[in-house]
């Protein structure tokens, strides 16, 4: 088992009108990872940022910019992320009807590759991409939007995602993303996972630099 731990801040839950200093926040702390959510409006109720800001942010920051695409026909866009400064992509299996094609766009460019799910998408799902990934980032809220708490069944996913990735002997990293809290994550870690994004527990904290500690040695 990957016993890898990783805090990924995800900025739909910073302060926009000081995007800088939230950046040099996140560069001061122990979070490894950058989460970037991309929405559209079309793919999820929400429309969130997009090119420009993770530009911005990229410029401003030497951490894993990892950018999560809540849209339709992401794979139109791979290539613009990457030049925006991706480091990671997650594409949704339920908006990517051509998905093996576009992880291996994703890897041309020199990006790792992830597959993000729905909590309604069953993890057998992802049996025939699972060895061409690094990464899932299985949702624990439906997407859209920040705040959301945490989906119990979300554990039995992980377990289950936990077990096919171990018994194959893949080097596949579980990402939870949605509702993370200080009074759930040691049971999300405990569960298989290795990254958690955290929005609001982290940006919204009294002390955010210690709440990604926290986080970590949950």
């Amino acid at each position: 088992m990957n016993n890898k731990r990783i805090i990924a801040p995800s900025f739909l839950a910073s302060d926009f009108l000081h995007l800088q200093q939230e950046v040099e926040l996140v560069n001061n702390s122990a979070a490894e990872w950058l989460h970037l959510d991309v929405m559209d409006g079309r793919f999820v109720p929400n429309i969130s940022f997009g090119i420009p800001v993770i530009e911005h942010i990229r410029k401003a920051t030497n951490k894993v910019c990892d950018v999560h695409l809540m849209i339709v026909e992401p794979e139109k866009y791979i290539e613009a992320f990457r030049i925006a400064g991706a480091d990671r992509i997650s594409l949704h299996i339920e908006a990517s009807p051509n998905l093996h094609r576009s992880i291996q766009v994703i890897h041309s460019l020199g990006m790792q590759a992830g597959v993000a799910v729905n909590p309604h998408t069953p993890i057998d799902s992802l049996q025939d991409i699972i060895a061409d990934i690094d990464y899932v980032n299985l949702m624990s809220v439906n997407p859209g939007f920040g705040g959301q708490s945490f989906i119990p069944h979300t554990l039995t996913k992980i377990k289950q995602l936990r077990k096919i990735i171990d018994e194959n002997k893949l080097n596949v990293l579980i990402e939870i993303d949605g509702g993370v809290t200080q009074q759930n994550a040691k049971e999300i870690f405990d569960a298989g996972a290795n990254v958690l994004v955290a929005g609001s527990s982290v940006f919204r904290a009294a002390n955010p630099k210690e709440a990604i500690e926290n986080l970590l040695k949950a």
